[in-house]
């Protein structure tokens, strides 16, 4: 299936000169939306996924269906004063300024082998930091795994090391 004909490209949001690839589009055509999902799913049994993590919101979108379809948990990464329990966090760079992300201090057991999930590979960030948190819980990042890869922005140099999977390419 070609996933790309469900993306939505949206020019100049949010400011001029980007074309923002919406995949609410992909996310609101049920055929489109499973595809995708057991795309990702079928790449996490290769790599015998114990439980999936995800940066907010739209990590959550694409992660928590494989979690459901693998029978794994899904263990949300937020930013800073969200999550009610103990957290461990990191600070990470924007690029105008820095965010925190953070987990629960008991999200992931150690040795856990952990598929991250998100929509989109920009710079790699967002993945970056989530990548730091599910290591310093002593997790094992197994997969990367998204919807699209900007790979015009290169953010898949800063996951050297990572196996990464992407359904599509801008």
């Amino acid at each position: 299936m070609d996933l790309k004909q469900f993306i939505t490209i949206v020019e100049d949001w949010p400011k001029p000169g980007i074309k923002f690839k919406d995949i609410t589009t992909l996310m609101d055509n049920g055929e489109a939306y499973k595809y995708a999902t057991d795309q990702i799913v079928a790449y996490a049994k290769e790599k015998e996924i114990d439980l999936v993590v995800g940066p907010e919101a739209r990590g959550f979108i694409i992660g928590c269906p494989v979690a459901y379809s693998l029978g794994v948990g899904f263990a949300p990464v937020r930013k800073e004063g969200k999550l009610p329990r103990e957290t461990v966090k990191v600070e990470y760079g924007l690029e105008y300024g820095s965010d925190i992300l953070t987990i629960h201090k008991d999200a992931i057991k150690p040795g856990q082998r952990v598929l991250i999930t998100d929509d989109l590979l920009a710079t790699g960030g967002t993945i970056e930091a989530t990548i730091k948190l599910v290591e310093e819980l002593g997790g094992v990042v197994a997969g990367i795994a998204f919807l699209i890869e900007l790979s015009y922005l290169e953010g898949r140099k800063n996951l050297n090391g990572y196996n990464v999977l992407t359904l599509m390419e801008y």
